[in-house]
């Protein structure tokens, strides 16, 4: 794996903290978050580094959180001793400073009641996603075209370089994605066992750890698809209850993310459950069991990888330049769906993920739905995995992946 390279979220991180006494950020496991908090000098300039994960560390912060918490400003994978937190609200309380604490963890703290509870109003959360493209090609310097575009639609000159079958399978997981190519299968394997059933049996106690991994399985398998609980628990052979709460443990643990539908126009039928995504298209695929993604091979998994991999750019980039956006997706029962549609402000977007390197009328179909019931779209994007861009009618567009994730 190369060196450090710098993250889309860092200047976001860094004004948090000068406002407020605790910064949190959470994301999948190695995604790179001790990494940030220990290379990035603005992060850990007088922070000591401790992490729950090792023994000695996390015996301390059972026995005497006060006095951890008096050698230590940056505490990794916090989710591993909650009771940690109320010291750590009472230090706050008494010297309420910028810049305190920065916690961080494996488990979405957001998402865990005692976490919102005793940081509230103290704390500001993040999210470290997997790396974009921008970041493992280093190339985080300039502001994202996406960026620009949703601020004002205008094409780029010159072509784009498409988004290669590698990039898919290996997703944005640091050792998976900047690692060696032949080892790729081997370290997700060995990720699913050490990383993703560990952080599930802390979280949760999982009486049976097989069907749990069937559940993950399918719902690897269902990817950029609308969610229904009932039928994903039926086919692992499970309840609805059961399927629902294994869903939750794997939002929790960032493993997958639930897109809302958008339901702000003048359609009647509208699909109002959400959409589930693999945070991680390497991972979905590796539990998918794809190790190709030729055209011709099980073309419908083949689009919902590539839908994965443009969520989890979407998600890092907007997270990053425009965190009050909104991301969501639109489906009309039985008619028309647009991948995604992102609210900035009182404007909208539509994007439309196709994996193929060229378009036809038919692929435009939804897009122009979209804009006929949606007055406040702005652009409605061709998201394609070709070389040039084209501007198609007055709000409509065709612009290469490779371009909008540059």
């Amino acid at each position: 794996m190369t060196g450090y390279l710098a993250r889309e979220i860092t200047p976001r991180l860094e004004k948090a903290l000068r406002q407020l006494p605790v910064v949190v950020l959470s994301g999948l496991r190695q995604t790179g978050k001790s990494t940030l908090l220990q290379n990035e000098a603005a992060l850990a300039l007088g922070h000591t580094y401790r992490t729950l994960d090792d023994f000695a560390t996390l015996a301390a912060a059972r026995s005497n959180p006060e006095s951890l918490l008096e050698s230590a400003a940056i505490l990794d994978e916090v989710q591993r001793c909650p009771e940690l937190l109320i010291a750590l609200k009472k230090s706050v309380d008494e010297q309420r400073k910028p810049g305190r604490f920065i916690l961080s963890g494996s488990a979405n703290l957001a998402l865990l009641g005692h976490v919102t509870e005793t940081l509230a109003g103290r704390a500001s959360y993040f999210t470290l996603h997997p790396m974009t493209r921008r970041e493992q090609r280093g190339a985080t310097a300039q502001e994202p075209f996406l960026v620009k575009f949703l601020r004002s639609p205008t094409l780029l000159a010159g072509k784009a370089d498409p988004v290669t079958e590698k990039e898919i399978l290996t997703g944005g997981l640091p050792p998976a994605c900047l690692g060696a190519a032949d080892g790729v299968a081997e370290w997700f394997r060995g990720y699913v066992q050490t990383y993703v059933e560990r952080d599930v049996r802390q979280l949760s106690q999982i009486t049976d750890l097989v069907a749990f991994r069937t559940l993950a399985q399918l719902a690897a398998l269902r990817t950029g698809q609308v969610l229904v609980i009932s039928t994903l628990g039926r086919d692992a052979k499970l309840n609805s209850v059961t399927a629902g709460r294994y869903l939750d443990l794997l939002e929790a643990s960032f493993l997958i993310r639930r897109l809302p539908p958008f339901l702000k126009n003048r359609s009647s039928r509208l699909v109002k459950s959400p959409k589930l995504h693999f945070t991680d298209s390497g991972l979905a695929a590796h539990l998918a069991g794809i190790t190709t993604l030729e055209p011709g091979r099980d073309d419908l998994l083949r689009g919902a990888l590539f839908e994965t991999y443009m969520a989890q750019n979407l998600a890092a980039l907007l997270e990053a330049h425009l965190p009050d956006a909104q991301l969501a997706f639109w489906h009309e029962q039985g008619r028309h769906e647009v991948d995604f549609v992102i609210e900035v402000g009182r404007k909208i977007f539509g994007i439309e993920v196709k994996a193929a390197t060229r378009w036809s009328e038919g692929d435009l179909s939804g897009l122009r739905a979209f804009l006929d019931r949606t007055p406040a779209c702005v652009a409605a994007v061709l998201a394609y995995n070709g070389k040039e861009s084209v501007k198609l009618d007055e709000r409509l567009w065709a612009i290469p992946l490779g371009q909008l994730l540059e």
